[in-house]
């Protein structure tokens, strides 16, 4: 029963043929799993409304089409999740408040901007922490991770499972980056940068000599086509399927920070929930979020190479660039690491090197 996110994939398609472009529109992504596992007892009707920020497109919509395909079928129909994509209901800290409140059931956000209920998850943003996807993956599977979920205990919202937001690149309309030199300008003034709300990227940013700038995702693609910001950091996927490549010339492979999605619900909703429905929804999400880093994975190449053939100039730094990068951030972690905890930041670094020796 996978016909949400197929008829997702031809809609977009459609529209965008029509509009008489002639990329191509989709890669060719993994068929959802199979769904298994026994349906559940009757115990009412329920509808969960959840909010995403990215588009119909994207890895975060599609799997979380999976997920409600998932509560549907073992459901037999009787749990229904409605979603409003593209920043519809609000920005990642509009939506979680929203949770909180219980006026919205469910909500997708970055790790980033919920480090203001749980301050352990900055350890993800730590510029270059983990290297590669396997590390990644890795982390957001280990035990420390499964705390950082617990730990939103008390806060209103109910955090189920880490998937993927992906590798973060550094985009602009003002000039080509390979080091940190151009980011800061050197003779011309500092980029200006769109950052998420958290403290951790605007340090970033501000060690590389930028100009960071707080703000709204839904807001992104209106400043930087009014030349309010140069530029933002975001996954090739997210930049492509939110048409940045319309705005912004130039892009920079810099992998600095890896960022996670939590699927999460509201704890009055979670509360109001059979205990059986509870467990439903929880092994749907861990379903979805494994699909969804999947799907993210496939995505993340052939989106950077869609938006060459769009136009976009994007330059793969080397390892001396990135060394160059990394040493600049060196005062990021020096102000951070304490804060975050030493233990957890190091235990990370191990999760790290243990994938490179693998």
């Amino acid at each position: 029963m996978h016909h949400l996110w197929k008829r997702t994939l031809l809609v977009t398609g459609a529209t965008l043929l029509s509009s008489g472009m002639v990329y191509a529109q989709t890669p060719d992504l993994s068929d959802p799993p199979e769904i298994e596992g026994d349906t559940v007892g009757d115990h009412g009707s329920v509808t969960l409304r959840m909010g995403l920020g990215l588009a119909e497109s994207s890895p975060q919509y599609i799997s979380s089409q999976y997920f409600a395909d998932i509560l549907d079928e073992r459901s037999e129909g009787r749990i229904t999740v409605n979603i409003f994509p593209n920043s519809q209901l609000g920005d990642d800290v509009q939506m979680m408040e929203m949770l909180q409140t219980g006026t919205l059931d469910m909500t997708y956000p970055s790790s980033s901007p919920a480090t203001g209920y749980v301050e352990e998850l900055a350890v993800f943003d730590l510029p270059f922490l983990l290297p590669t996807r396997e590390a990644a993956v890795k982390a957001m599977r280990s035990d420390a991770a499964q705390e950082m979920l617990d730990a939103f205990d008390g806060t209103g919202l109910k955090a189920l499972a880490f998937s993927e937001n992906g590798f973060r690149q550094l985009s602009n309309s003002a000039r080509e980056v390979t080091s940190p030199e151009d980011v800061a300008g050197l003779d011309v003034r500092g980029l200006s940068i769109r950052t998420m709300e958290n403290p951790v990227h605007l340090a970033i940013w501000e060690a590389l000599g930028a100009n960071p700038t707080p703000m709204a995702f839904g807001e992104l693609f209106s400043a930087m086509e009014q030349g309010v910001v140069d530029g933002q950091e975001n996954p090739w996927s997210t930049i492509l399927t939110s048409n940045f490549h319309e705005v912004q010339d130039y892009g920079s492979e810099t992998r600095h920070v890896y960022t996670p999605f939590i699927k999460m619900i509201s704890q009055r909703t979670w509360d109001e929930l059979d205990p059986e429905y509870q467990e439903l929804v929880q092994e749907a999400a861990l379903q979805a979020a494994d699909y969804e880093i999947q799907l993210s994975s496939e995505y993340d190449d052939w989106a950077r190479e869609q938006l060459e053939e769009r136009g976009m100039q994007i330059t793969r730094l080397n390892d001396e660039q990135i060394a160059a990068f990394q040493e600049a951030v060196q005062p990021v972690y020096e102000e951070w690491a304490p804060r975050i905890g030493e233990d957890l930041v190091a235990e990370f670094q191990e999760i790290a090197e243990s994938t490179m020796t693998e």
